[in-house]
């Protein structure tokens, strides 16, 4: 794995002001071994356009427009998006050549030595697949990279393969486990009313990490896939969790995922709390 040839998929709608933050954030990576999927998930301002200009800039950048959209975006009975962008990554998926897979959001950045570190975890310890931790966007950070000379790696700063097997099954709902076609059959919303709620979510506790930039082996998605809602077995109560569904597939299914708490990326949504 020397080197291996790295995909990066990042999933964008209508994100035109923030897009070329994001990708320069990649194609700025110390890790060089890289092609990027940028997947435009039908978007309608410029965020095409910004695109086409960033790959005229660098071959590694590949611009490609999502052939279908979803029709369930907007939940009718939720009343906001719960799409979460898990279309434009598996339409990703069929397009990436790399070894080893990852993601970047398109609002938000990475520290320019992210997928370096990342890369010589999975390494170092063998893994399928990992995490590292979030911190809040600060445009003072853009282009910088993450100390790891005073950073002390412990198992204070890990969480291993046991525990996040443990956590998944925790978190899911006993439906899932005994019943998991019935469980996919029933809407959403009623999933969420009071006293049966408990049956659908064993617990909320988030996946620990930021759920949105793991990097992981080929092999995964060999059995794990993005999920539309009616279908994940760990959203989120909102009823998004696309990314919180997705690792725990993974944590659950392979039994090799790792956690490390090195604030490596950073989301523009609002301020994270720490698993």
């Amino acid at each position: 794995m020397n080197n291996s040839l790295i995909s990066v998929i990042i999933p964008t709608h209508n994100n035109a002001s923030a897009i070329h933050t994001a990708i320069d954030s990649i194609i700025r990576q110390t890790y060089k071994n890289l092609e990027i999927i940028v997947v435009d998930d039908n978007s309608t301002d410029d965020t095409k356009e910004i695109i086409i200009e960033l790959a005229k800039q660098d071959a590694r950048v590949h611009y490609y427009a999502l052939p279908e959209d979803d029709p369930y975006r907007i939940d009718p009975v939720l009343k906001h998006n719960t799409n979460a962008g898990y279309i434009a990554r598996n339409f990703g998926f069929t397009k990436a050549h790399g070894e080893l897979i990852t993601f970047q959001d398109a609002d938000d950045a990475s520290l320019l030595n992210r997928i370096e570190v990342q890369y010589r975890l999975l390494t170092k310890y063998n893994a399928i697949h990992l995490c590292t931790t979030v911190a809040p966007f600060d445009e003072k950070r853009i282009g910088t990279m993450f100390d790891m000379k005073n950073y002390a790696l412990g198992e204070k700063n890990m969480i291993g393969p046991d525990e996040l097997y443990l956590l998944s099954q925790k978190t899911k709902g006993l439906i899932a486990k005994l019943f998991p076609t019935l469980n996919a059959r029933i809407p959403f919303h009623l999933k969420r009313l009071r006293f049966i709620n408990k049956l659908f979510f064993g617990s909320l506790a988030p996946y620990p990490g930021a759920g949105n930039s793991p990097l992981f082996k080929r092999e995964v998605i060999e059995k794990v896939k993005f999920r539309k809602l009616p279908n994940r077995i760990w959203p989120s109560f909102m009823g998004r969790g696309a990314d919180r569904d997705f690792n725990f597939q993974v944590a659950e299914t392979f039994k090799n995922s790792y956690t490390f708490d090195i604030p490596l990326y950073m989301w523009s949504r609002e301020q994270i709390k720490k698993p």
